[in-house]
């Protein structure tokens, strides 16, 4: 890995070279600390940017390493929980979602699996493969929620990072 700072901004720029490909991380400061935006030789923004969502991933890794794939839904939302709570992480479980329709709220027993930090809703599956509809049920949750970041999380897989989709508005 190579550092390198550039004289044009205050940005300084990591490179590494695996396996024929160059990634580059390029490190800013902004208000809440460093914030990571690495890209591949092509420039394309990697998924990984987010140190939350990062953190988040980790934990359901740790859950999907102890227990395995096959279980219930709400197995591996306890677990999961479990875990994040070990990160020192805030969240709430079945957060309760609301459908505001021309201008009435309509409390439909809507509810967000995890809301982490405030800032990440987080839903999780244990299903055979994750189809269009929950892509649309994950977008929706964000929406209605007012949060930018979402993941979607399978455990029903042989290794969870084939299971995971991070979502953005």
């Amino acid at each position: 890995m190579y550092l390198l700072k550039s004289p044009l901004c205050s940005s300084v720029f990591s490179v590494v070279y695996i396996k024929g490909v160059v990634f580059t991380t390029e490190i800013t400061e902004i208000h809440r600390g460093l914030f990571y935006k690495k890209t591949d030789c092509k420039g394309r923004t990697r998924m990984d940017t987010d140190p939350l969502t990062r953190r988040i991933i980790g934990c359901g890794i740790e859950v999907h390493q102890a227990i395995g794939p096959g279980l219930l839904e709400s197995a591996y939302l306890q677990s999961l929980a479990h875990e994040l709570h070990l990160a020192g992480l805030e969240f709430t479980m079945e957060h309760p979602l609301p459908v505001i329709y021309k201008n009435v709220r309509l409390d439909c027993g809507y509810r967000i699996d995890l809301l982490v930090e405030n800032q990440v809703v987080v839903e999780l599956k244990s299903i055979e493969k994750i189809k269009p509809i929950h892509h649309a049920q994950i977008l929706t949750y964000m929406k209605l929620a007012g949060m930018p970041t979402g993941l979607l999380i399978n455990f029903n897989v042989t290794k969870l990072t084939h299971g995971i989709k991070r979502f953005k508005l």
